[in-house]
């Protein structure tokens, strides 16, 4: 068998990410058969032993999982928190499989996120070059004029020397006391909706995220979740523009059962 990439087969594994494979073995948490591995090392995944920080990589038989879920506000999208705060994982009851957030959302923020074990999936999702488009509701304590509009659009620095790459941003609706606007962008800056904001003067009141590359957050409640179904996922293919037959990492397709889809607490 042809050798390959370590991080691929941490990520193909469901460990995590192949963006945090590779930060896990730039950090020396990565060891082949015993040893140390640096970026661009490879592997056997039938016969190397690899593992991170002590735990053994099952580099073959994972069943990948697709999930949507409705973050609710006060969580943050870590898989543990050290600060003691409510993790995204402490909703997905049930799930046996190793699933982890795709990106994140603020702990202040709601919305729909993506989770999976899925590492080439996951990687494509996030990577700047696929351009998934990622869609806001965002409500305002101001008046919002055409101005503040023109610039958001057009692009603002958020940090120094950071701006940020052309949207569409909308009015939904105005009220004396509140705006409301719905932002598309296509990249995931940290925090970025909120710095866009504040670069133009606007005190986000509430920020929830409605969609990602074509899914939706559909009828579930805040803390619900659902495995995506095979329109989802041929959504999120189209908005990545990768072929319907495209698989991504390990060695079993999604699971199909007679939850999927549906809405769990």
């Amino acid at each position: 068998m042809e050798k390959i990439r370590i991080q691929k087969i941490i990520a193909d594994s469901g460990f995590c990410s192949r963006r945090k494979a590779e930060q896990l073995i730039a950090d020396g948490e990565v060891r082949l058969n015993g040893h140390p591995v640096t970026l661009g090392d490879k592997a056997n995944p039938k016969t190397d032993i690899i593992t991170v920080s002590g735990e053994k990589i099952k580099a073959e038989g994972i069943t990948l999982r697709y999930i949507k879920l409705y973050k609710p506000r006060g969580y943050v999208t870590t898989m543990s928190d050290e600060l003691g705060r409510k993790t995204v994982t402490e909703l997905l009851h049930g799930i046996d499989e190793r699933v982890y957030p795709i990106g994140r959302l603020d702990r202040d923020s709601e919305g729909i996120l993506l989770l999976t074990n899925d590492g080439s999936f996951a990687n494509d999702v996030m990577h700047p070059r696929r351009h998934v488009s990622k869609t806001y509701r965002v409500t305002v304590s101001e008046k919002v004029t055409e101005d503040m509009i023109n610039k958001l659009m057009t692009g603002v620095e958020i940090e120094e020397n950071v701006m940020t790459a052309p949207c569409t941003v909308t009015v939904v609706t105005e009220e004396p006391e509140r705006t409301v606007l719905e932002f598309t962008i296509f990249e995931g800056k940290n925090r970025q909706i909120r710095k866009m904001c504040e670069a133009v003067s606007l005190t986000v009141k509430r920020l929830r995220r409605t969609n990602i590359g074509g899914v939706k957050l559909g009828m579930l409640k805040p803390g619900e979740y659902a495995d995506l179904t095979k329109q989802e996922m041929q959504a999120l293919r189209n908005a990545m523009g990768v072929s319907q037959n495209t698989e991504y990492g390990g060695t079993k397709r999604p699971r199909n059962n007679r939850n999927n889809g549906g809405r769990r607490r």
